[in-house]
């Protein structure tokens, strides 16, 4: 029997990483502080790693470490002392781009399991085989290849390479994510962790025999975003994700907020267990795309993996997000017999504001915050205040990591 699909969460931090897993992520997928394609994102120091794959490996969950920046000569001695640090540190898995940090691993780490990042453009059976060769265990497909495509690939394959495809998440506008705008625009390198996304900047021509007249590509009094991508979503394609012979469905976005990852790794696992329940009835819910849309994104597309994206998978009106709902809270603790939650604000709420409640594996319920306190249980309006604790009496019961939004 085939093994169940994956759910690959982003971890850009350590709180990130223990609420994917908690709100039902397979796997989670983190960056060190050095070395990873993320550098805006927090990232993990040592003893956070240490941590994570613990905290993973507590819950039978896996933890998948990224080390895929495109190394320079200057890199490998500070890459070789890094790598000789963590090489007792029991990750599952190192997601690897270069062949010289995929040999330097072998090297320092003979056991380790390697999984091909999608950084290396892997597009093709052959270039699979050669990289199974290597002994790589896990390819990153490629965003530009469609499930046809993919499923001619699994056909050739040996079941011992499993295939990962992003499933939810930001598209590269430049092929897999290989990027130069970046660097020639601002000097931050896109392969080494910097990416400034500038391909969601405002773009106007400019005809050569008359400098300083700009004229908009689509008249909009922003400018154009001729290079935006809308947002890959599958949710509504669950049956024929597992079914083209993906292993693992990763959800994009390490530099995402504790608010994005919990929702969309929650949708997803409502999605995912439904289809396995019932493959033959399963029905798809409109919930869960209504859930995942409270989230911050931008619309959405199904990228590559029905046919090329045209101009419809485009957006030229604007790289804003669409973010309808604000994430006010999180659950620290909760008394069954008070019924009163102990909560962190994350944005200001108030008393009498309506607010959704939602936690692992749960759906959300709505109430108004009718008792606010503050922490000597003294009434108060509003928590104005970053991170400040409040007690807030609940409509039903909580648990910790419980999540309060609100809509705009």
């Amino acid at each position: 029997m085939k093994k169940k699909l994956e759910l690959l969460a982003p971890a850009g931090d350590l709180e990130k990483l223990k609420i994917a897993i908690d709100y039902g992520a397979d796997a989670v997928y983190f960056g060190g502080e050095m070395f990873g394609l993320r550098a805006g994102a927090k990232n993990f120091t040592i003893e956070n790693i240490k941590e994570g794959v613990e905290y993973a490996h507590t819950k039978d969950r896996k933890a998948y470490m990224t080390l895929n920046i495109f190394a320079h000569n200057e890199d490998i001695s500070e890459l070789k002392n890094y790598i000789t640090l963590i090489k007792d540190i029991p990750i599952d898995a190192f997601i690897v781009s270069d062949p010289g940090v995929i040999m330097l691993i072998k090297e320092l780490i003979p056991d380790a399991e390697i999984h091909l990042s999608t950084q290396a453009n892997m597009t093709n059976y052959k270039a699979a085989e050669f990289w199974h060769a290597q002994g790589i265990k896990r390819i990153v497909l490629a965003r530009e290849m469609t499930f046809s495509e993919i499923r001619e690939l699994r056909s050739r394959l040996p079941e011992s390479l499993e295939l990962e495809g992003f499933i939810q998440g930001a598209m590269c506008i430049s092929y897999s994510g290989r990027c130069l705008l970046s660097n020639f625009m601002i000097e931050r390198d896109a392969n080494r962790g910097e990416c400034a996304h500038p391909c969601r900047w405002k773009y106007h021509l400019v005809e050569e025999q008359r400098p300083g007249e700009y004229f908009p590509i689509e008249e909009n009094e922003r400018g154009t975003f001729i290079l935006n991508s809308r947002d890959l979503c599958m949710i509504e394609h669950i049956p024929d994700f597992i079914e083209s012979g993906i292993s693992s469905a990763k959800i994009e976005g390490r530099m995402k907020s504790v608010f994005y990852v919990a929702t969309v790794v929650g949708a997803y696992r409502k999605a995912i267990d439904a289809y396995y329940a019932d493959p033959d009835g399963y029905v798809f819910n409109p919930d869960w795309l209504k859930e995942l849309k409270k989230a911050s994104h931008r619309e959405f597309t199904t990228g590559f993996y029905y046919n090329k994206p045209t101009n419809r998978d485009q957006n030229y009106q604007t790289s804003a997000y669409t973010r309808d709902y604000t994430f006010v809270g999180i659950v620290k603790s909760y008394d069954e017999k008070t019924g009163i939650a102990v909560v962190e604000q994350r944005n200001k709420m108030s008393k009498g504001d309506e607010i959704e409640v939602f936690g692992p594996y749960t759906d959300y319920f709505t109430q108004k915050i009718e008792v606010l306190l503050d922490e000597d249980d003294n009434p108060i309006e509003s928590a104005p205040h970053p991170q400040q604790i409040v007690k807030i009496k609940m409509a039903q019961p909580v648990s910790e990591k419980y999540i309060f939004r609100k809509q705009r």
